[in-house]
């Protein structure tokens, strides 16, 4: 049963991401979240993330769209746009391009990478404590807060 909550706009980069790694994850049934997330790391959509283009697309259909919200038709209030905006430097500055995901000495992720990782961790998890709050949790598969 899907819940009538509407689904607060900064939750909506979370959702993507999920989704991503979702993906990941549906293809390789043998690995673990972690894992799914670093391999999203290695992908064109960690790129568009991470250097801001994700965000720079949905704010020009946003734009294009009038800021009107496309399920209620009424306009996005200034001050969410200014989050989203906030949102967007953050996600830039916590998934700075890494040349190369892992040292080759002993395969540990290196210190910005680890910050990228957990940042994309909390996104996760954000999105899924979103879903179990508002009754949604049937198409959760990574399982991050149980």
């Amino acid at each position: 049963m899907l819940s009538k909550t509407k689904k607060p706009y900064v939750i909506y980069m979370a959702e993507i991401i999920y989704s991503y790694v979702s993906i990941i994850k549906k293809k390789n049934l043998d690995i673990e979240a972690r894992e799914a997330i670093n391999k999203f790391m290695e992908t064109e959509e960690f790129k568009k993330l991470s250097n801001g283009t994700l965000h720079e697309e949905w704010f020009s259909e946003l734009k294009k769209n009038n800021y009107l919200d496309q399920e209620t038709g009424k306009k996005i209030p200034e001050e969410t746009i200014k989050l989203l905006n906030i949102q967007k430097d953050v996600t830039i500055k916590q998934l700075i391009k890494i040349p190369a995901l892992y040292e080759t000495k002993d395969n540990t992720l290196i210190e910005a990478s680890k910050r990228a990782h957990q940042f994309l961790w909390r996104m996760c998890e954000s999105y899924e404590l979103w879903c179990k709050e508002t009754s949604q949790s049937e198409q959760l598969i990574l399982n991050i807060t149980d």
